[in-house]
């Protein structure tokens, strides 16, 4: 423990414990009353440091930081409104549940509520959006206090990384000198040898207290009731929806696919949309066939096993939500994940955990050739209403995917659309990299258009909340705290929502932003709200006519304009190549891209 005075060796501790936690990344934005935090990270060599402008921006960051990584970056501002910036980042965090640290520097209690500048009521200011709140009391040398910051530190850890993973806030007062000036008489001498936990912490980097994360166990008599439906219902259904852990819930989802012989409808932010199907029956183009009423009574199933948030696909929703029936739903978190109220059966279970368990009951029930046992009696008897064999019913699936593709391989000839530029960013994006999908429309166009592949890839979005603010941010944090090619697609608005992010990916990431302007929310023309004119574009189209080469240039960073597949392709491949962060601008038409979308929708004729 070194310091020049208490406020340095109190951020010191701090940081030194939330290392030994797991904490590897610090995003910052400058300030003042944070000095002694920022001090204590730029010292710190565990720790990888990166500076934004603006508090928003570092928020985001950290966010994407903490989805890539698993673990919670920390996120350091100064008092003020600073601290209110975070807000969006932090609603963010807890619904995607993806793990975020805030430390936000106060100032000391004396000034609070008495016209103090740049002072503002900082307690428990994000209110149920945060996992755990910590008010940290005023700096202090001394060893109950030290020790005290410790435990703190490493509860504020595992809070951040609980099931569920979410946001946690750190309130830290301090009073002057905020820079490392030394005060003589505020750290005792000796104190470091007198109190060597409460100074340097464990022994060999240990954190002071080693807090296990707990995973919601799978009920065995649920799973073999479970497993006994599957064996006798063959018109089942697996849907994966997005996932916080999609590199864990991903392969459980596919190996659970596999295991039950049904279809699996995998969200694009599940991960088990790409990569090795590992047996499972994947269908792409779900969202594109079922929008039709004879289509979802074609393939209405009589079991469905969803796993963790609700799918993108509203009409993969409107499916659950005239299926009726068995709906098991499974998810670890404590957030309810039912808005349509179909489930039967609400199972608070580790995804993965659980598809592991139920595969194993499966496997044990199966016949001694290792085909399906003889169904074994129940509280719910099977339907008997449809003869067909699960064979038939998987072939129901597959010739309904295979119209969709047909579909949108006629109607994507010629200049882009938007559905048909996210399909081409997964065909032009590299195996082992990742895709991070804004909200609003391109999520929805990537989950219709880009259909299931053997190539690995993983997706993440902000689609806890859906907010299209600090995607730019997130991406570049997202980038930075993984290896391998990112690219970001975003539309127009939220690019220009957000291009202090840009800066993030010149600074610190490798990332190529794939732009799809069409001159205003586009995903507006397909609510009934369009036809509703001149209110309709003046306020909610909201025509901007803004050349983004000019952003591009203020920022540093290169730029391309594509209009045609084989030029988004030829532009994408030279920007890898290349490496580094880059703009890759596609220029769509909304309305055309509503017609041409439609036109897919009308094309799709499962038989």
């Amino acid at each position: 423990m070194t310091g020049p005075n208490r406020n340095l060796v109190w951020a010191g501790v701090l940081l030194d414990e939330l290392a030994r936690a797991g904490v590897r990344e610090v995003a910052l934005a400058p300030g003042y009353r944070s000095a002694p935090l920022v001090m204590a990270a730029a010292a710190d060599e565990r720790l990888r440091v990166f500076t934004h402008l603006d508090e928003r921006s570092a928020g985001f960051f950290a966010l994407g930081l903490g989805k890539r990584a698993g673990r919670p970056a920390a996120v350091i501002t100064t008092s003020g409104t600073a601290v209110a910036n975070l807000f969006p980042a932090v609603v963010e965090a807890s619904y995607s549940e993806a793990p975020l640290l805030l430390l936000t520097a106060d100032r000391p209690h004396r000034l609070r509520g008495a016209d103090a500048n740049q002072t503002i009521d900082q307690t428990r200011m994000f209110g149920s959006h945060v996992r755990d709140f910590v008010e940290a009391a005023p700096p202090e040398v001394a060893e109950g206090a030290l020790v005290h910051l410790r435990a703190l530190a490493a509860r504020a850890v595992a809070s951040a990384v609980g099931r569920p993973a979410g946001p946690v806030h750190m309130n830290l007062p301090f009073a002057k000198p905020l820079a490392p000036t030394r005060v003589s008489g505020e750290v005792p001498e000796g104190f470091a040898a007198a109190h060597p936990l409460a100074a340097r912490g464990r022994p060999a980097a240990a954190p002071l207290t080693r807090i296990a994360v707990r995973r919601s166990a799978s009920p065995a008599g649920r799973v073999a009731e479970l497993a006994a439906r599957v064996r006798a219902v063959e018109r089942g259904l697996v849907v994966a929806g997005p996932s916080p852990e999609p590199e864990r819930d991903g392969p459980a989802a596919k190996a659970l696919a596999a295991a039950t012989g049904y279809p699996l409808l995998a969200d694009a932010l599940s991960g088990a949309r790409f990569g090795d199907a590992k047996g499972a029956l994947r269908v792409g183009g779900y969202d594109l066939f079922l929008k039709h009423a004879p289509a979802r009574d074609a393939l209405r199933p009589e079991l469905i096993l969803r796993l963790g948030a609700s799918p993108t696909s509203a009409n993969l929703l409107t499916l659950l939500g005239e299926a009726g029936g068995e709906q098991w739903a499974i998810d670890g978190g404590d957030r309810w994940k039912d808005h349509l109220n179909v489930a039967s059966d609400y199972l608070r279970a580790d995804v993965a955990t659980f598809a592991e368990a139920l595969c194993a009951q499966l496997a044990v029930d199966s016949g001694p050739t290792g085909g399906p046992a003889a169904p074994k009696a129940s509280g719910r008897e099977h339907s008997g209403t449809d003869s067909e064999s699960k064979e038939r019913w998987r072939g129901r699936w597959r010739r309904a995917r295979e119209a969709a593709s047909r579909a949108v391989a006629e109607c994507s000839q010629g200049e882009l659309f938007d559905g048909a530029a996210c399909a081409e960013v997964v065909r032009a994006a590299p195996p082992g990299s990742t895709i991070f999908v804004s909200s609003s429309m391109p999520v929805r166009d990537l989950d219709a258009f880009a259909f299931p592949c053997r190539k690995p890839l993983l997706v993440h979005g902000n689609r806890g909340a859906s907010g299209i603010d600090g995607i730019l941010s997130s991406a570049a944090g997202v980038a930075a705290g993984g290896e391998g090619p990112v690219l970001a697609i975003v539309g127009d608005v939220a690019f220009i929502h957000d291009m202090n992010g840009l800066l993030s990916a010149r600074d610190h990431a490798e990332i190529i932003f794939v732009l799809v302007n069409n001159d205003g929310g586009g995903i507006f023309h397909f609510l009934p709200i369009r036809n509703f004119e001149p209110a309709f574009t003046r306020h909610f189209a909201t025509p901007h006519g803004l050349d983004f080469a000019h952003a591009a240039a203020l920022y540093g960073l290169p730029h391309e304009r594509v209009r045609t597949h084989a030029q988004l392709a030829s532009s994408l491949e030279r920007r890898i190549a290349r490496g580094g962060s880059g703009i890759v601008e596609i220029v769509t038409d909304r309305e055309g891209n509503r017609r041409r979308r439609q036109a897919v929708y009308e094309a799709v004729d499962p038989g």
